[in-house]
């Protein structure tokens, strides 16, 4: 079964919490309506109750993925709302009416916040999804404040890359679409090589292509200025994508991506998904050995939660050692790489390696990527 995106369950909770502060029954099969899709779809919720004698109302469901192996499955969703008297001095009538301010989105326990400011980090899809279905509801004077809660979401958080891209204390609410894109299916491996060959076969296409791990991959990219028609979006599915590209003489790919994910290249593991295997923190003690780095530094890291913290705790011992160690992981994604490709395609591709930290710095670059960032005005940062 295809299921449905983190936003879809979060915008059922809310719609139940709605009706159960408005006094209409509540719906067990939330009848939820997408914009820019004809018809609606329905979601099922678990319950939905008044709280604070009636002031507030809490509904909750828990996320269904389908079959792909989300990290949200069963993730249990609690949606709060209430009606709050609109103050004229911050919401004058005419401004209020004509704006999106009717409601109020707020980041509860376990819901990811954008660390520079704090706010909720939610999708514009998301942010679409909640209006559209809430707005029915509205009534006259008022606003509503939705407050979203992911009681488990902090704890998940520690197996995702969000701190990597500004996000902090849980979840963030990031669905683009309504259906899941299950990047460990053999299908979605089939949309992303008829992608990269519909580029390939573009007359602005010059041979040189990026592929980026996932949609906050994607969106980094694009705030370093790479142009958007060099750029491959391609899940976890990089080996069989290797040898695509080289199969549709692409002469010059750059892998650019966390280091969370492109580290798993440098153990020789070409598909990236974390249910199918996870060798980084292992790869990075090989290479460490291999670098010649100290036994007793690298007893330090070796019980890291994180390939992250077996960083930061190198670098704070000896950062000499911890830069060549780091250098020696890109330059062995880059070999890797190279040899995967060779196994099934004799092409003469060049692959190149850049890897971001959980700062959104770009950190690390292999020998064969640095020409690459040269054309596209990259440069490292220390």
């Amino acid at each position: 079964m295809q299921g449905f995106t983190l936003p879809i369950w979060v915008a059922a909770a809310a719609k139940a919490a709605a009706q159960v502060l408005t006094e209409q029954s509540v719906d067990v099969q939330q009848r939820i309506d997408v914009p820019n899709n004809e018809e609606s779809i329905v979601v099922p919720i678990r319950s939905a109750a008044l709280l604070n004698s009636g002031e507030k109302a809490i509904g909750i469901s828990h996320c269904d993925s389908g079959e792909g192996l989300d990290l949200t499955r069963d993730l249990e969703i609690w949606t709060c709302i209430e009606f709050k008297k609109i103050n004229q001095n911050h919401f004058p009538e005419k401004l209020f009416i004509d704006s999106e301010h009717w409601l109020q989105i707020i980041p509860g326990y376990g819901v990811g916040k954008i660390s520079s400011s704090h706010e909720i980090s939610i999708s514009q899809f998301a942010r679409d999804l909640l209006r559209y279905n809430l707005y029915p509801f509205l009534k006259k004077g008022y606003f509503l404040q939705l407050e979203i809660i992911f009681p488990y979401g902090k704890e998940l958080a520690k197996r995702t890359s969000n701190h990597a891209f500004g996000v902090v204390d849980g979840l963030a609410l990031i669905g683009t679409q309504l259906d899941v894109q299950v990047s460990a299916s053999p299908h979605q491996l089939q949309q992303t090589i008829q992608s990269l060959r519909s580029r390939c076969s573009d007359e602005i296409f010059s041979g040189s292509l990026i592929f980026v791990i996932g949609e906050n991959g994607f969106n980094l990219a694009l705030d370093f200025g790479i142009p958007s028609h060099q750029i491959i979006k391609t899940g976890n599915w990089l080996g069989p994508l290797l040898v695509a590209a080289a199969q549709e003489d692409v002469k010059e790919l750059l892998l650019f991506g966390y280091h969370g994910k492109l580290v798993k290249l440098a153990g020789g593991v070409f598909h990236t998904h974390h249910h199918l295997a996870d060798n980084r923190l292992e790869t990075l003690i090989s290479l460490a050995f291999k670098e010649g780095i100290s036994s007793t530094l690298i007893k330090a890291f070796e019980n890291a939660e994180s390939i992250e913290e077996a960083l930061l705790i190198l670098e704070s011992k000896d950062i000499m050692s911890a830069k060549r160690l780091w250098e020696r992981l890109v330059t062995e994604v880059e070999k890797r790489s190279k040899q995967y490709v060779q196994r099934y395609d004799s092409s003469s591709i060049e692959i190149g390696a850049i890897m971001f930290d959980r700062n959104r710095k770009l950190r690390w670059a292999g020998p064969i990527a640095f020409n690459t960032m040269k054309s596209l005005g990259l440069k490292l940062e220390d």
